[in-house]
């Protein structure tokens, strides 16, 4: 069991109009100090080429490219003990204070990537007045993946903002 102090801060400004939630950063993610480090991954292809634009090389262009499409990225738990990147191990965690982005941004809708995430969403935010839906995990270990509903996902986000 490996003990997490923190996640990573939230992504996101004053214009953010929707929100991808995820669990918790995965090992290849804490290594690279940024969300979904691990380059099988199908989250930045995925986003991207709903924008049709290539994946930015770095962190900083990640964050652009998040900031000016509006999308704010963040985990749900903040801090937790896991074992490496198990969401089924998660456990004695703290969650995000989620509705203080609420409250600082223009967000009208939120994604909850994969299962883990939106168990604990509704949990803890389930009285939330915004829209709210669960994708199939981008994690590279669910094969039940779905690039089409996550691109219908977006699209209906954006029609709702």
């Amino acid at each position: 069991m490996d003990t997490v102090k923190h996640g990573f801060a939230p992504v996101y400004n004053e214009n953010s109009k929707i929100l991808i939630l995820g669990s918790f950063p995965s090992v290849k993610s804490r290594e690279v100090e940024f969300y979904y480090g691990n380059k099988r991954n199908r989250f930045w292809k995925t986003v991207c080429s709903y924008f049709n634009e290539e994946v930015p090389d770095d962190t900083d262009g990640k964050k652009q490219f998040l900031l000016r499409r509006n999308v704010a990225l963040w985990d749900v738990v903040t801090e937790c003990e896991i074992v490496g990147s198990k969401d089924e191990t998660i456990k004695n965690f703290k969650v995000a204070d989620i509705k203080k982005l609420l409250q600082n941004s223009k967000i009208g809708f939120i994604i909850l990537n994969g299962s883990k995430a939106y168990e604990i969403f509704v949990k803890h935010f389930g009285d939330i007045h915004i829209p709210f839906v669960k994708l199939s995990s981008t994690s590279p270990a669910n094969t039940h993946f779905s690039k089409d509903e996550w691109h219908a996902a977006l699209s209906r986000a954006f029609d709702r903002t």
